[in-house]
């Protein structure tokens, strides 16, 4: 889905509307129109999003949580953000944006965006630490893949695919994943330490591990940042429900869903409990798919955590089955392999291979992806705040 669908006529159509200002069509009628436009863009990006049911004739979505499916999930959001800021901003005098109840809900939308942030960089990182796992584990393809095959081959295989399943099993407290924070990132977040750490390890690969982390307190969490950014959410009630708030709230969910999805995938610091505390209102018809997505990534999670892995990202899971596989192999690896050993491993060395492949292909873009959305928000953030200070009112208390 590029970023640019639906968005340049939808922006075009509320510099228009704002714009026109008639006896016939009230300024109201117009934002609501707008607020339905943008509700109903944002169930359908989520629909399309859904693993597709037994009689969908639909073409399938990428796999759930797999590198192509979070690519997905990131245009979707640069699409609604784009919509949303639109609807806040665009055309608006600043004054309304500082009465009751927009004085208290966008303060917490900055603040939503802050941690947002936070998150963003662990995730970078996280996508770091996935790319070392693709170098180990193509040094095992290409081992593996030599004809004939020799014990030498194979020790050097296990080695790079042990290393692998370390640093997967390893304590979620200890991934951090990656080296410093993105340029231009906010004066909140310019005060945490975002440099390369290397810190002892239990073992030497639990040191390489922490080569590669990003220095924050042991205590941050990635789970518990994920449920802070939905701790204030409160549905629009009354009149708010066809006015500004709505969109709010529609974009915080957005939001908190979105770094909620990518944490549950990439490899993060503490990800512990994460599937706990994640409210969606089911009963709107925009959140709808959503729920169903929240459903299913929450039973997966529940599953995969009480095995310790890395995570639910697809390609992540398939390499770890597949590595422990022939790491269960190069072990009890007598030479010469019989013929049918031999074709469950050229089976297996082909999958990985194929997992191997989709890493290549997409983890840079993902990362560029993640990378893109931070910047976005950081825009996003100081426009709203140039139009709070364009409204003279220094006093809300705004999370710089």
């Amino acid at each position: 889905m590029p970023t640019t669908d639906n968005q340049g006529s939808f922006l075009n159509l509320i510099s228009i509307r704002r714009n026109q200002v008639t006896a016939i069509e009230p300024a109201h009628d117009q934002e609501q129109e707008d607020l339905e436009l943008f509700q109903k863009h944002v169930a359908t990006r989520f629909s399309d999003l859904l693993p597709p049911s037994a009689d969908d004739s639909a073409p399938p979505p990428p796999p759930l949580l797999s590198i192509s499916w979070l690519r997905n999930l990131l245009d979707a959001f640069l699409c609604c953000e784009a919509e949303f800021k639109a609807l806040l901003i665009s055309g608006r005098d600043p004054a309304s944006l500082s009465k009751p109840p927009l004085d208290r809900l966008i303060p917490d939308l900055l603040d939503r965006n802050v941690k947002a942030l936070d998150l963003c960089n662990a995730l970078s990182h996280g996508v770091d630490l996935l790319r070392h796992w693709h170098s180990l584990a193509q040094i095992a393809v290409a081992s593996l893949s030599q004809q004939p095959l020799g014990e030498g081959q194979v020790r050097r295989a296990r080695k790079a695919l042990a290393t692998v399943l370390t640093s997967m099993a390893f304590d979620d407290k200890d991934h951090a994943g990656g080296a410093a924070s993105f340029h231009g990132r906010s004066a909140a977040a310019a005060e945490r330490s975002w440099s390369v750490s290397r810190r002892g390890g239990r073992d030497r690969y639990a040191s390489r591990f922490r080569s590669l982390s990003w220095s924050v307190a042991r205590s941050w969490s990635a789970a518990k940042q994920a449920q802070a950014m939905s701790a204030s959410l409160v549905a629009p009630r009354g009149a708010e429900v066809t006015a500004l708030p709505m969109p709010i709230f529609i974009m915080s969910n957005v939001l908190v869903f979105v770094m909620w999805a990518l944490v549950a995938a990439v490899p993060c610091q503490d990800r512990g409990g994460l599937a706990t505390h994640l409210p969606v209102p089911k009963q709107l018809n925009w959140a709808q798919a959503m729920s169903g997505l929240v459903d299913k990534i929450g039973e997966d999670w529940k599953k995969k955590e009480k095995k310790g892995s890395a995570g639910l990202l697809e390609e992540a899971q398939r390499m770890e089955r597949v590595a422990q596989w022939l790491v269960d192999l190069a072990d009890s690896f007598m030479f010469p392999l019989d013929d049918d050993k031999a074709a469950e491993l050229a089976a297996q060395v082909a999958e990985l291979a194929e997992i191997c492949s989709k890493m290549e292909e997409g983890l840079v873009p993902l990362q560029q992806q993640i990378r893109e959305v931070f910047h976005k928000m950081v825009r996003s953030r100081a426009d709203v705040l140039d139009v709070l200070d364009q409204a003279g009112k220094s006093s809300i208390p705004v999370p710089y």
